[in-house]
């Protein structure tokens, strides 16, 4: 986890757990790195204008302010246990990092007598796996963000052929198939619409340069002929 991702994700963790406090050293372990680290983090986030306080003390630690943390919430045990097993069986999907700590934000918000209950549900839910099936492979952090913020970037591509090729692209969707994920772009090289298969990309890189707005229907390319389910939020 490089220092930005580590910064947001203590500030998600704080928010989870507020008003409640996290002491450096269960941040340092959550993260693997040392207290010294977390608590130069901490202060940079304070620095930024993040309402983090520290309470000294042999019980001290570290919480965000109170309206920075969710009002209480009303899932039931089932609804709680539903959405983890989404998100556990996502490990490979987009945005998975930010989906278990939507989850943990949950379970933190929820009245103690449903989050103990939705504990209790998930020990008797479990998901098979085969001992032959491949590590999912999870999409890379810098194709999330290019997507979220239209971001173009700079990868190295295999094709189906074997050739290799450098190439700037303009992310517009992700898209799940039967050889996994494929980011649908805007290939600047080619200057028509490609689909990449993610386990291809070489080597990436996230450009400062903000791609146009293009819709998913005009950018789908030819060869692009199956039907294309939405997520819904609603």
């Amino acid at each position: 986890m490089n220092r930005t991702d580590r910064l947001y994700a203590i500030v998600e963790e704080l928010r989870a757990v507020s008003p409640r406090l996290r002491t450096a050293r269960e941040l340092a372990r959550r993260h693997g790195v040392s207290v010294r680290t977390v608590e130069r983090d901490i202060s940079a986030l304070q620095q930024s204008g993040v309402p983090i306080y520290a309470d000294v003390g042999r019980r001290g630690g570290y919480a965000l302010e109170k309206s920075m943390s969710l009002p209480p919430l009303n899932f039931t045990a089932a609804e709680a246990v539903a959405l983890a097993v989404a998100v556990a069986r996502a490990e490979d999907g987009p945005f998975a990092a930010a989906g278990r700590s939507a989850l943990r934000k949950i379970l933190a918000a929820m009245s103690r007598q449903n989050a103990a209950a939705a504990r209790e549900l998930a020990e008797r839910v479990r998901i098979l796996e085969s001992p032959d099936a491949a590590a999912p492979m999870p999409i890379p952090p810098e194709v999330e963000q290019a997507v979220l913020a239209r971001r173009v970037l700079r990868i190295e591509y295999l094709d189906r052929a074997g050739v290799l090729s450098a190439r700037e692209v303009e992310p517009v969707a992700l898209l799940h198939g039967s050889n996994g994920w494929y980011l649908l772009a805007w290939c600047r090289l080619r200057d028509e619409p490609r689909n990449f298969r993610l386990d291809r990309i070489k080597a990436i890189e996230l450009t400062e340069w903000v791609g146009p707005e293009r819709s998913i229907d005009m950018c789908r390319p030819e060869e692009a002929v199956h039907e294309v389910r939405m997520i819904s939020l609603g």
